[in-house]
């Protein structure tokens, strides 16, 4: 779930290749935007720019994230690697968190990869990074760690 101009975009627990959107005063459903080719066990996470008027969802199915701008139209791009954690930095773009690999991306608002750079080995299971003000700094919440 994100918020994005006045409506909440919800993606539900079911199988369903759609985002519903909802007023966010009355909740009222607004309207229901469909994905093409979205898988709901790929799914991993969505985030809002307000700035560039989109919703980013993460399909680790696919390897790749797609973007859904506010009039309904959707493009994509790969990551190269399964996408877990997706949130916007202060300069609009897209962090991306790949928890299999231990990196995280950072993507323009149409998907050029801007940089990367491999987490430390303690970190395990890397699953979101918010990257702070100052820039090039996360933080970086680690998930659970598999059983020996």
């Amino acid at each position: 779930m994100t918020l994005l101009a006045g409506e909440v975009y919800l993606r539900r627990s079911k199988e369903s290749h759609q985002v519903e959107v909802y007023d966010v005063v009355t909740y009222r459903l607004q309207r229901c935007i469909t994905l093409p080719n979205i898988d709901y066990c790929g799914f991993t996470d969505m985030t809002s720019c307000e700035h560039n008027r989109c919703v980013y969802i993460g399909d680790a199915s696919d390897k790749c994230v797609r973007r859904l701008d506010i009039d309904g139209a959707v493009t994509q791009w790969g990551v190269s690697d399964a996408p877990a954690g997706l949130s916007v930095n202060t300069e609009h773009n897209v962090i991306v968190t790949c928890p299999d690999v231990r990196k995280i991306r950072e993507f323009t608002s149409h998907g050029e990869l801007l940089w990367e750079f491999t987490l430390l080995c303690d970190i395990v299971n890397p699953w979101h990074a918010v990257e702070t003000r100052s820039g090039h700094q996360f933080i970086v919440c680690d998930g659970h760690r598999p059983s020996a």
